[in-house]
């Protein structure tokens, strides 16, 4: 009975194989919301007054993100908001905000080999210097983004954390 049990288990896991999402599809930034929220320096440090409350009074803040390749068709979002002083990501997917504010909200896009090279953390690829190099293209609160440097460095690893496929664009 066990040989019975263990070949029907293995067979299972064969014919359920997990792949990988699609870099920055709608699964991708569900699994991104997710580990948002278990990176202690992004609900940490940028809960409360400083970043996550300035949210034009709407109870959240929006970061759109798509890959340089793909267009901006292909954008999907996070939905921040101050949750109890924390930075909570309330919601990751297909974009449902088309208009964004300028003085609380963030759209940002690269190149795949730039989003790989942000996401490794490699020397020149880290918050400051993707923005200053020009790696990563970004709109938004720029005077915002420039305080809070250290947790925008663990966003851009986040990216890199999270599983995603570059050969094809999310549809």
């Amino acid at each position: 009975m066990i040989p019975r049990i263990t070949a029907t288990l293995a067979a299972l896991a064969c014919s359920s194989a997990v792949t990988a999402a699609t870099f920055m599809d709608d699964d991708w930034a569900s699994a991104a919301c997710a580990a948002w929220n278990n990176t202690p320096t992004l609900t940490n440090e940028l809960g409360g007054a400083a970043w996550a409350a300035n949210d034009a009074g709407r109870g959240f803040k929006i970061i759109q993100l798509y890959r340089g390749k793909c267009g901006a068709a292909s954008k999907v979002e996070l939905e921040i908001s101050n949750q109890d002083g924390k930075a909570h990501c309330a919601r990751g997917g297909t974009v449902k905000h088309s208009q964004l504010d300028p003085k609380v909200d963030y759209l940002m896009y690269a190149s795949d080999e730039d989003w790989a090279c942000m996401g490794q953390g490699s020397f020149g690829c880290g918050a400051m210097g993707a923005m200053m190099t020009g790696k990563l293209k970004f709109q938004g609160p720029k005077g915002e983004a420039m305080s809070v440097m250290g947790p925008f460095d663990s966003f851009l690893l986040l990216t890199g954390k999270v599983p995603g496929d570059t050969s094809s664009c999310p549809k």
